[in-house]
């Protein structure tokens, strides 16, 4: 079948825009941008950073250990 021209592109995008319309469309646009965004600010805030120290001022040192099966 290969791939799509750019006039099956060109269609698809009238197509939608006839179902939905550019207000919507633009709607739909700046909802998903304030999510992404909100998304990446609460994964800033949340996520501790390597070094952070604890309460006391002491920098936390921890070591992962491999779990053996048995």
């Amino acid at each position: 079948m290969g791939s799509f021209s750019i006039w099956h592109w060109l269609i698809v995008l009238v197509v939608v825009l006839l179902i939905f319309g550019t207000k919507k469309l633009r709607n739909i646009g700046s909802d998903l941008g304030g999510a992404v965004k909100g998304f990446k600010e609460g994964v800033k805030e949340d996520s501790p950073k390597i070094g952070d120290k604890d309460e006391q001022g002491r920098t936390i040192d921890v070591e992962v250990k491999d779990k053996q099966q048995s």
